[in-house]
């Protein structure tokens, strides 16, 4: 079983970032509502593992 990784671990994360910013460039805020839905499923697709995924869930949730 595996855990979330909450630790920095995404290469050259401020080029993710303005990437992350620039595909959402010119869209309405129901459109960026609905692209940041789709990555977010894409992304619990890719990780797979409930445990996980529950993990970051909460983690989310949390506002500390």
């Amino acid at each position: 079983m595996n855990s979330l990784n909450t630790k920095a671990n995404i290469k050259s994360p401020d080029e993710f970032y303005a990437e992350l910013l620039a595909v959402h460039e010119g869209l309405s805020k129901a459109e960026s509502d609905a692209l940041n839905a789709r990555l977010i499923l894409l992304l619990a697709n890719h990780i797979g593992d409930r445990q996980v995924l529950s993990e970051a869930l909460q983690a989310a949730r949390r506002k500390d």
